[in-house]
């Protein structure tokens, strides 16, 4: 397994990205090392001291008053832990588990939590080997950090819980045992230290910023394809339009969709006689509306970077000070707006692709093409429901996009009483891209078929290039069939990007 080693601090979406896709291991750079023992060696000296620090010899939450005796520290950490695994529902997928993982490596590696290395090693060690915690989705309110779902993280490094390993799910001690790995027992703050963070919901809201750029650089694609199949115009990607408004996102998207357009013999048939003034918003405004959508996102991005590489437990060791302080860095406020906004870039790239899609099958406004582009309508209902699908999905994400981070709760006997939702905020993104990737995959279709019924004329050599991959996979559609089946292969093929890569055109970057 290739090995990531990352200076905490200075992670970059890039590297986070690669840790998502490619399920690299990851270690820190041994620059870090001195840092994580000074704070260690701090921690260390409060706990045998007699001065109460919360949550190395209190109490947690609403029992930091009850002080805890130097010996008791090991039973105080195991007990902090067992007691917090109460996460439900479906485990997480793993590669999202070893994104958490990793992100919490970069949190410790800091050198503010106070934890020895080898709590550092240890986490390390599972990355390698492959061993992942099973990891329950639901039971995080985002504040105080995410708590449940990294208590069943750090369970299994303690030997408890239930871990994946070698395709089986294993106890954690099996899984260590089975791998080559001790469990560790942990002491003064490092249960803590584990469960106090904001890297479950950071992980979810980095899978779903990752996977919701890919799905909007398709979704310039697809919506370059239905400009084509509805013989519509490209006067509206004119660079000075959008240089004179001056959005990154919107100047970018323009320039990819002339790029995208660019040669097209369908486009060149109707610039002159076309009694056409003015295309209808979901084609003249693209650059407008997935533009901004990439704008937002890249917003939601430079706050998840951030927090990456963010210290977020509590309370924190500021070794030069001298001090351990109490503070409220797990409350994960950034990344639960983070994750409205790229719900919001989600619903509204899915909204404007949907009516994209009624427009293509709707033969009063797609400029000749057959209605619901079957080439037998009445006998044959080609695309109709494959239409009314998409505007299901479309409907479902508004619901979705709804802010979670305005929905807070108190909780704990009112000690923690504000709370972030980042968790389900951030969880939830995964559905939304899935249900944006099977839209975009419906124009995906209904594109390559409209532009086909436009022969002898031609695209241009990128969307020529699409086409011919979608003919590899999906037969253009004749008489009416099973139409599912079809679906979810081109929702696949937005998934995993190659329509964009086949265009060999340049494609806007996340990071600016």
């Amino acid at each position: 397994m290739d090995v990531l080693t990352l200076i905490p601090g200075t992670a970059t979406l890039h590297d986070l990205m690669r840790i998502y896709r490619e399920g690299l291991a990851v270690q820190l750079d041994p620059s870090c090392h001195p840092a994580i023992q000074s704070a260690h060696a701090q921690i260390a000296a409060a706990a045998q001291g007699d001065a109460a620090v919360y949550g190395v010899n209190t109490g947690f939450g609403k029992l930091a008053s009850v002080k805890i005796a130097a010996r008791d520290t090991a039973t105080l950490q195991r007990n902090l832990i067992l007691s917090h695994c109460c996460g439900v529902g479906d485990a997480i997928p793993t590669r999202h588990a070893r994104l958490m993982m990793a992100l919490k490596l970069l949190s410790l590696g800091r050198g503010a939590s106070g934890v020895r290395m080898e709590v550092v090693t240890l986490i390390e060690g599972m990355l390698a080997r492959g061993v992942t915690p099973v990891i329950p989705a639901q039971g995080s309110v985002g504040a105080s950090g995410d708590l449940a779902p990294l208590a069943h993280m750090a369970a299994v490094m303690m030997g408890a819980a239930e871990a994946e390993y070698d395709g089986k799910i294993l106890t954690g001690a099996e899984a260590l045992q089975q791998a080559g790995l001790e469990p560790v027992v942990l002491g003064a703050k490092e249960g803590l230290a584990l469960i106090n963070g904001t890297q479950f919901s950071t992980a979810f809201a980095l899978a779903g910023l990752f996977d919701g750029w890919r799905a909007a650089c398709s979704a310039l694609v697809t919506s370059a394809m239905s400009t084509d199949a509805i013989m519509g115009s490209t006067a509206p990607l004119q660079p000075e339009i959008h240089a004179l408004r001056g959005h990154a996102g919107q100047i970018d998207a323009a320039t990819a969709l002339r790029a995208l357009l660019e040669g097209s013999v369908i486009r060149e048939s109707h610039r002159d006689g076309d009694t056409r003034v003015q295309d209808p918003y979901c084609i003249r405004c693209q650059p407008q509306v997935t533009g901004a959508a990439m704008d937002m996102l890249r917003m939601a991005a430079r706050t998840l970077e951030i927090e990456a590489n963010a210290a977020t437990d509590n309370p924190l060791v500021l070794s030069e000070a001298g001090l351990i302080v109490s503070g409220g860095n797990f409350h994960a406020e950034p990344v639960g707006f983070a994750a409205d906004m790229i719900a919001l870039a989600l619903a509204e790239i899915g909204a404007i692709a949907q009516r994209r899609i009624a427009l293509i099958v709707d033969p009063v406004l797609s400029h000749d093409l057959p209605p619901f582009l079957t080439p037998n309508p009445g006998l044959n209902s080609g695309f109709m429901i494959a239409e009314v699908t998409t505007a299901a999905l479309m409907s479902e994400n508004k619901h979705l996009a709804n802010p979670c981070v305005t929905d807070s709760t108190p909780t704990s006997a009112n000690q923690e009483d504000h709370v972030s939702m980042a968790a389900h905020g951030a969880v939830r993104l995964g559905r939304m891209v899935a249900n944006l990737e099977r839209i975009l995959g419906v124009e995906l279709l209904c594109a390559a078929q409209g532009i086909e019924f436009r022969a002898p004329l031609d695209t241009s050599q990128p969307l020529q290039a699409v086409i011919a991959q979608v003919r590899q996979l999906v037969p253009r559609l004749g008489d009416d069939r099973f139409m599912a089946n079809d679906l979810e292969v081109a929702a696949g093929m937005i998934r995993d990007g190659g329509i964009v890569d086949g265009t060999r055109v340049a494609m806007p970057e996340l990071s600016t």
